[in-house]
């Protein structure tokens, strides 16, 4: 089947980077002499109709831009089945031949869903959390690293001016990837990620009071988001140690920001790649790199991939942060 009219979306939590993979999708069908509608909000926009056909215009100036231009939520109702097919009715009724979904493992299953019921698809990650097994950097993970790197900097200056202990919590709700890298480039004295089961006592208390006795007055934990409880661990270390402790949640401020140079170029590589399968006849693919190379895997496949944590990372992490 040739491929006339594609349509392209964002689904699931935003990610630097999110609008340039929007602008090479949209660019390299155009330049294809393929049609492309942009959806809004992502599946919520395919359920409801509310999508725009776009122009080479219609992506200008926005590979330097945060967020999604084409805006993204969460979708309850294409769970269901009749929801499913309302995304699809939509597509039949615009002439829609394919769908290229950017977002995370959620977003991925949507696809397959879709592609499944005969519209295929092709999804790009775009997650700050870098949780895609498949894929070695997702779109907004560097950019979200370096974004927690400028706060925790900040916070460092004030602890050190006040000989404080700050814990500090960073996005990751299952996956201590974030955490872990931020972590080793603040030199944190100790980096708490859910991969890792920790011991209060010996992973934090012992290695402030080791490094206290070399000289070091100030401290900086790094928690990944899916350990939580920073207040109470903060109030802990306060009253174990005797040093006074501040917790930080960064929150939101590290889905936002201007995209990194190697966030907007993994995202038009992603994206002209997502376009020329679906040209090529094929779906139900996820875009991928390792290895600096552009590959691609079976959804299904993807889903299925666990990805390795970095122990020896995390063994050098707490070697040299004393």
């Amino acid at each position: 089947m040739s491929v006339r009219k594609i349509a392209v979306l964002t689904s699931g939590g935003d990610a630097p980077g999110m609008n340039a993979a929007v602008r090479a999708v949209a660019r390299t069908a155009l330049s294809k002499g393929v049609e492309v509608f942009g959806v809004y909000r992502g599946y919520n926009g395919l359920i409801l109709g509310d999508i725009f056909p776009m122009n080479l215009r219609s992506v200008s100036d926005i590979i330097h831009q945060g967020g999604t231009m084409l805006f993204t939520a969460r979708c309850p109702e294409f769970r269901t089945e009749e929801g499913m097919q309302k995304a699809i009715e939509t597509c039949r009724k615009n002439g829609i031949d394919g769908v290229v979904v950017i977002g995370g493992d959620g977003s991925f299953r949507g696809a397959q869903d879709l592609t499944q019921r005969g519209l295929p698809c092709v999804g790009i990650p775009g997650t700050i959390d870098n949780d895609i097994a498949c894929c070695e950097y997702t779109i907004g993970y560097d950019t979200a690293m370096n974004t927690c790197i400028q706060m925790v900097d900040k916070i460092r200056d004030t602890a050190q001016s006040h000989d404080r202990c700050s814990v500090v919590e960073v996005m990751g709700r299952h996956a201590g990837y974030l955490a872990l890298n931020v972590g080793i480039a603040v030199g944190a004295t100790s980096i708490i990620v859910p991969e890792v089961p920790f011991d209060f006592e010996r992973d934090i208390i012992q290695r402030m009071k080791k490094a206290n006795e070399t000289g070091k007055k100030h401290f900086i934990i790094v928690v990944a988001e899916g350990v939580g409880g920073v207040m109470e661990l903060a109030a802990r270390i306060e009253k174990e140690t005797g040093i006074e402790s501040r917790a930080t949640i960064l929150g939101h401020v590290q889905r936002g920001g201007s995209p990194t140079v190697r966030d907007r170029v993994l995202a038009s590589e992603m994206g002209y790649y997502a376009v020329e399968l679906l040209l090529q006849g094929k779906s139900n693919r996820v875009v991928a790199i390792q290895n600096d190379r552009i590959v691609d895997f079976d959804i299904e496949e993807a889903l299925r991939m666990k990805k390795p944590f970095d122990f020896e990372l995390y063994n050098i992490a707490h070697q040299i942060s004393i």
